[in-house]
């Protein structure tokens, strides 16, 4: 059990309780599974306030599982994303979405992540929109997320290194605990053309509280070179299909996910999660083996 997590670097307790933590899986596909429609332009945003009910359950099924870290749906909650939105409707479905992750959690010992996704589509490698455009959806929806009580920001599947910049300086001047978790193309670069060893670089020169990668497959996970990452963690896309699909259903089995999850404790991981395609077996399975793996 975590005790005592308020004002501390929620990744700094995976050496105190000698185990990563563990963060959910994925909220998106799982909603689909519990019918709620998607959007192609804002996913799964609308569920804040259209299903609430439903997302309470599945942040309540993952911290059942064993969640350390539950995350906000606010995927798409981005300016860029709800252009088409009055501010006040932005705001309230941000509001919405932390507001069911804390009644989620409860008096439970269980940090919040709040999500913060590339203004654009994630897959998206041509840039669509202006740097100052790109400097204000960030700037505005972290200081929301931040204002509605998050813990710390989850800025994820971020691939471009113009985006992640924009963040890095901005948390780190306003003190904002925050991780970057990064997206890697086949050719193990970023959508951008980078390799991840510059990036990450850049990353820690602004004192994040972790590096995350995610939303990429399993095999490509298992290939990429891990020594070079400290205070790292992983949640992969369990998907059976493209990441781009409308409809994600899952490919990648709890057993399978957890054989992967095994060979990577030897590069010292800070936290595991999943990501597109998992589902809270996913997670149950990661938390009894690092239980088990504990009591031996």
């Amino acid at each position: 059990m975590l005790t005592g997590i308020s004002n501390i670097n929620p990744f700094s307790l995976s050496k105190r309780i000698n185990r990563p933590l563990i963060l959910d899986g994925a909220l998106g596909s799982l909603l689909q599974q519990y019918s709620v429609p998607s959007s192609k332009k804002v996913w799964m945003t609308l569920a804040n306030t259209n299903y609430p009910d439903t997302l309470l359950k599945i942040h309540k099924e993952y911290i059942d599982a064993g969640a350390d870290i539950i995350t906000t749906n606010t995927f798409r909650t981005n300016p860029v994303a709800l252009s088409e939105f009055s501010q006040t409707k932005q705001l309230e479905l941000i509001k919405a979405a932390v507001t069911i992750a804390k009644d989620a959690r409860n008096d439970l010992p269980v940090f919040i992540a709040g999500a913060n996704a590339p203004a654009e589509d994630c897959y998206q490698k041509e840039r669509t929109i202006s740097n100052k455009e790109l400097e204000i959806n960030h700037h505005n929806h972290i200081k929301t997320l931040i204002d509605n009580g998050v813990d710390f920001i989850l800025n994820e599947t971020q691939g471009h290194f113009d985006e992640i910049r924009i963040i890095c300086r901005y948390c780190s001047r306003n003190s904002i605990p925050f991780i970057v978790s990064i997206y890697l193309d086949e050719n193990m670069t970023l959508l951008s053309g980078e390799p991840p060893e510059k990036v990450i670089s850049f990353i820690w020169e602004h004192e994040p509280l972790a590096v995350g990668i995610n939303c990429i497959s399993p095999a490509l996970f298992n290939a990429l070179d891990k020594h070079f990452i400290k205070n790292w963690g992983y949640y992969l896309n369990c998907g059976s299909g493209n990441p781009e699909d409308t409809i994600i259903q899952c490919g990648f089995s709890p057993e399978d996910y957890l054989e992967t999850v095994k060979d990577s404790l030897k590069f010292s991981p800070s936290f595991i999660g999943a990501c597109c395609g998992s589902n809270p077996v996913h997670i149950r399975k990661i938390k009894e083996y690092l239980d088990g793996k504990k009591r031996s």
